[in-house]
Order: structure tokens, then C-alpha cells, then sequence
């Protein structure tokens, strides 16, 4: 890990959106990529994704594939990255699957492991020397668990009765959903929680927004700028605040806007925009102006209570100028103005 990454702290409150006078492609070396719901949702690419990525790409900036999902070998999701229009190799794929590989290793080093998951986290395991074994009766030193969607009641009792033995649980991440295609889903965090209830332990986890997904993610990137880009709140922009970098919020997944305002001061990101567009352009200020906060065309304030909106313009601007007036008046905590009138004015109905 360089010098840069270790020196990096936690940064203070953000109270605004950040803004960029350049492209952030120009303005970061690297892109550190979330997928699910950023990139693809149930394996179709997100509107404008792919022609952002190759012209990110094209005006210098490293693209490197970052996501808590175990399920699939990095090759996997290069190969499927490389169908939708993003030409990758495996070598730009970090998973939560070689987070915790690499942390087991350091606990049993060259043991079996009981494996709860695909492919991904099974390969991840060999690269470490790992054994992948699917049964107590193998004489496993460890258990850990990874989103699959074939896993069932069978590998789950399996682990638990492991984990009750006392053996020691890793888990590749928590995320309690999943964007698909057709919605919302279970996601690994909901199997882990099965394991958690039947044995009462709870285990060491090694993805976003932890800090041994940073490091993977460093380690394997050797970035020296990284900008997270992200459709969580609680992994993506809270794992770049862990890890002391700046991050881009796209509004293409789980996150909308109210969630947005309401976000603490460690889940609000640098950056925020519509979708993977955003990486091509400049950001602007959201600046002070009399009791509240000015964007393009947008003047937002918090009065009694209340977030008001006047103006006109771009959305997204308006949607910065709330940010800035609903997160300043919250200072670190969640913000609970009353902002429904003012989303649906900027087209946000329903959020």
C-alpha cells in the first residue's frame, strides 16, 4: 500500500456537495466502481453506463470494477462487463470474495474452509491457498459465507453448526438487498442474519464499507486518486469516508433522493448525479445565499422546519441546493426537515 493510501484520514462533515471545476474523469486517477445498480441491474446495463465508462476510460482515467457480490470469479464479471459495451479484464475486478479470502488467510493460513457461496468466493479461497469444503465432517478451521443465489436451508444449517462448534465466521459483506432487474432482493447480509440467529456470534466481515475492501481494493488498484462511485449510501459513499477519499453518488440504484437528504455526515457523498454521466463532467458549488444555499438556478432553506425551493433549472442542481441547506442545518446527524414539496417540485415524486 503507498504512503498516500495510509496517510489518507477520515475527513471532516461534509455540510454541500463538493464541487469540480473539471471533468471528475480528469480530476481522479481512478474510478472505483460499484456494479450492482451503477453500472447493471439483473445483468442489463444502466441507461448511458457503458458509452460513460469507454469515454471516462478514453480521456485517461483507470477503471477498476469494485463490488461487495462474491457470487461470480473476477473473469466472470469482466467477460459479462465486456458483453454489455465495457471491454475489462480480471485484473480490474476487486470482490468482497478476495477481502475476505485474504483475511482468512492471515487467521488459518492453507486450511480448509467451510464455503457458503459460488464460484467467486470458492476461487478467492484457492488463490489465497485455501481449501473450499462444503461440510463439517471435512474438518473445516473456518466457515464463510457469500451471496449465491442457489444457496439454501442445507448450507445454511451446515454453517451454523460449524459456527456453533466455535469455529471462526467471516462473512465477504452484509448487505442486507440486492438490485435485480425486477427489483429488489435478498442479499447476503439476509443469509448471514439465518447463520447469526441460530448460533447467536456474529462474524468478521470483510466488505464495503469496512476497511479490508479498501484495502483490497488499493492494494490491488495501486491507486493514488481514487474516487468511489456508488449507489449506497451504507456501503459505497460510508466505505470512501472510511477510507478518506472522495465518492460520486449515481441515482441508478437503491439510493433516491429523500435518502440522499437524510443521509448522517459519514454517508454523504462528494458528488452527486442522475447516473455514470456524471463522471464526465464539472460539478457546481452549491453556494451560500441569505439563509440558505444557491445552485444554478435553485436557492434552497430550511425555515421552521421546512425545506423550501425557489427558482428554476436543472434538477440535480436544485437537488445540491437542498443538500447544502438540509445538511448544514443537521450538522453530523440524519437530516429531518420536512423536504417532500421541494422533491416533487424538482421531479422527484414519490421519494
Amino acid at each position: 500500500m503507498s504512503q498516500q493510501s495510509r496517510s489518507r484520514t477520515v475527513p471532516p462533515t461534509r455540510t454541500r456537495p463538493g464541487a469540480a471545476d473539471r471533468p471528475l474523469c480528469e480530476a481522479y486517477d481512478t474510478a472505483l466502481l460499484d456494479l450492482d445498480g451503477v453500472v447493471y441491474a439483473g445483468g442489463a446495463a444502466i441507461a448511458y453506463a457503458a458509452e460513460s465508462l469507454v469515454a471516462a476510460r478514453e480521456r485517461g482515467m483507470h477503471l477498476a470494477y469494485v463490488t461487495n457480490n462474491a457470487s461470480r470469479t473476477p473473469q466472470a464479471v469482466a467477460e459479462h462487463l465486456t458483453r454489455l459495451g465495457v471491454p475489462a479484464e480480471s485484473g480490474d475486478v476487486i470482490t468482497s470474495a478476495q477481502a475476505v479470502a485474504r483475511l482468512i488467510a492471515d487467521r488459518v493460513p492453507s486450511a480448509r474452509v467451510l464455503t457458503v457461496g459460488g464460484e467467486g468466493l470458492r476461487a478467492a479461497l484457492r488463490e489465497r491457498g485455501l481449501e473450499p469444503v462444503t461440510s463439517l465432517d471435512d474438518g473445516p478451521a473456518a466457515v464463510v459465507q457469500g451471496y449465491d443465489p442457489g444457496v439454501g436451508w442445507a448450507e445454511l444449517a451446515e454453517a451454523s453448526y460449524a459456527v456453533g462448534r466455535g469455529l471462526p465466521w467471516f462473512a465477504s459483506n452484509t448487505d442486507l438487498t440486492i438490485p435485480t432487474g425486477r427489483g429488489t432482493a435478498p442479499g447476503n447480509g439476509a443469509l448471514v442474519e439465518v447463520v447469526r440467529i441460530a448460533t447467536g456470534k456474529q462474524p468478521v466481515v470483510a466488505g464495503k464499507p469496512l476497511p479490508p475492501m479498501h484495502r483490497e481494493t488499493i492494494l490491488r488498484t495501486g491507486a493514488q486518486r481514487p474516487l468511489v462511485v456508488g449507489d449506497r449510501l451504507d456501503t459505497d459513499i460510508e466505505g470512501a469516508h472510511v477510507g478518506g477519499v472522495d465518492s460520486l453518488l449515481v441515482l441508478t440504484g437503491v439510493t433516491d433522493a429523500a435518502q440522499l437528504l437524510a443521509a448522517p455526515a459519514e454517508r454523504r457523498p462528494t458528488y452527486v448525479a442522475d447516473d455514470l454521466r456524471g463522471l464526465l463532467t464539472g460539478h457546481p458549488e452549491a453556494t451560500a445565499a441569505g439563509d440558505g444555499f444557491a445552485c444554478g438556478g435553485w436557492t434552497a432553506a430550511i425555515r421552521d422546519g421546512v425545506a423550501t425551493l425557489d427558482g428554476d433549472g436543472e434538477a440535480l442542481d436544485g437537488l445540491r441546493a437542498l443538500c447544502a441547506a438540509v445538511w448544514t442545518e443537521a450538522g453530523d446527524e440524519p437530516g429531518d426537515a420536512e423536504w417532500s414539496k421541494a422533491l416533487v417540485r424538482l421531479g422527484f415524486a414519490g421519494e
